[in-house]
């Protein structure tokens, strides 16, 4: 089966680097095959005969924590969960540069959350928190670690231009 990996916080700000052919050869060293990476903010494309995906998050999350010696938080999906994402965007009409998703590892048991936003809006849906953010995403209060302590699970963003390529690297595996 043909899945699309995302990392959150790898070659941020010079923090926990993670050159990208590591990463692949890592990955390969597991079993999966076909492993293609996406620039430098960890977004992998590969196939594995495993059909858990919260298995193979954890095997990435231990192989990088094993060899690098620190914790990076991984999200496994399927092209068809990536289509849905794709699909449920509520945002539709608006700006999608100013768009991105937040993808979670889990459903979240609370789905409406009080923040202070100003203009930026978001909508949960399923393991997706949708964000259209009219002044740009570097102001902000709509970040990763606000979800994930307000919704107590793991989360990391893409804008549509990343998940968007993700899918195109994917189909193209098929």
């Amino acid at each position: 089966m043909i899945y699309i990996a995302i990392l959150r916080g790898i070659n941020v700000s010079g923090s926990k680097k993670l050159p990208m052919a590591e990463l692949r050869t890592l990955l390969s060293k597991l079993g999966y095959t076909d492993v293609q990476t996406y620039i430098q903010s960890g977004n992998v494309i590969f196939i594995s005969e495993e059909n858990d995906q919260e298995k193979l998050a954890n095997q990435i999350s231990e192989a990088i924590k094993a060899q690098y010696d620190y914790e990076v938080p991984v999200l496994v999906k399927t092209i068809t969960q990536w289509k849905t994402a794709i699909a449920n965007n509520p945002f539709t009409t608006e700006d999608i540069s100013k768009q991105a998703i937040t993808f979670l590892a889990t459903i979240p048991k609370e789905t409406t959350i009080e923040i202070d936003s100003k203009d930026d809006r978001f909508k949960i849906i399923d393991s997706e928190v949708y964000l259209y953010c009219p002044n740009g995403f570097g102001r902000s209060k709509l970040t990763n670690n606000l979800f994930e302590r307000k919704l107590k699970t793991q989360a990391t963003t893409r804008n549509w231009k990343t998940i968007y390529k993700l899918l195109n690297l994917a189909e193209a595996m098929e």
